[in-house]
C-alpha cells in the first residue's frame, strides 16, 4: 500500500493534485483545503489512503496524519465510501467533526451532498466512542457557525468561499453576528 507520497505538484484542480514523485504523476484526491495550499512546481508531502475497487486503484492525499485517520475511521461506517468521506472533510475538519460527535450535533454533517439527518445520524453514532474531543476542540459553537455559514450564504456568497473564511475568524470571536462580520471583512479583502 502507499502510506505517503513527497514530491512535485505537477498539475492541481480543486479537488486532485499530480504529484510526480521519481517521473512518476500519480493522481490523488484531495480535500480542497489540501488543494489551495498546493502549488503547481513547488514540493508537497500528504499522508495516502489507496482505495482498491475491481475496476480501479483511487489514491486519497491528506497533509496531516490527524485527517487521515479520521478518514480512515469514516469509510468503516457502511455506506460511507471514500468520495463521501472526503467530502464530510471538505466541510468539516476533524476539529469540527470531533466536537459534532460529542455534542451529537448532526447539522453540520447534513451540508454534505449525499448525506441526509438518517446517515448523518448514523455517522454519530458510529464515531462516538471512536473520536476523542479534545481540549481545543471544545472552543466552538457548531450551532453558531453553522448560523454564519447560513448567513453568508444568504447574502451570496459560495458556501465554500463563506466557509473559508469562517476558519480565518479566530476562535476566541464566538458570537454570531461578530463571526459575520469578521467573515465579511475577509471575503471583502478577495
Amino acid at each position: 500500500m502507499i502510506g505517503t507520497l513527497r514530491g512535485t505538484v505537477q498539475h492541481k484542480d480543486l479537488h486532485a493534485l499530480i504529484v510526480d514523485v521519481g517521473g512518476i504523476g500519480y493522481k490523488v484526491s484531495v480535500t480542497t483545503d489540501t488543494s489551495l495550499v498546493a502549488l503547481p512546481g513547488e514540493p508537497v508531502f500528504l499522508w495516502t489512503y489507496l482505495a482498491v475497487r475491481e475496476n480501479a486503484l483511487d489514491l486519497y492525499g491528506f497533509s496531516d496524519k490527524e485527517t487521515l485517520d479520521i478518514f480512515e475511521l469514516l469509510i468503516t461506517i457502511s455506506g460511507i465510501g471514500p468520495k463521501t468521506a472526503l467530502g464530510i472533510l471538505n466541510v468539516a475538519t476533524p476539529s469540527m467533526l470531533r466536537q459534532a460527535v460529542a455534542e451529537d450535533d448532526t447539522s453540520y454533517l447534513t451540508r454534505v451532498s449525499g448525506i441526509g439527518k438518517k446517515n448523518a445520524e448514523k455517522i454519530v453514532l458510529e464515531l462516538r466512542d471512536k473520536l476523542v474531543t479534545t481540549v481545543a476542540d471544545g472552543g466552538m459553537n457548531l450551532k453558531a457557525e453553522g448560523d454564519a455559514l447560513e448567513a453568508l450564504v444568504s447574502l451570496g456568497y459560495p458556501e465554500r468561499d463563506a466557509r473559508d473564511a469562517l476558519k480565518k475568524v479566530p476562535k476566541e470571536i464566538t458570537n454570531t453576528s461578530e463571526r459575520v462580520k469578521q467573515a465579511l471583512k475577509l471575503l471583502a479583502q478577495k
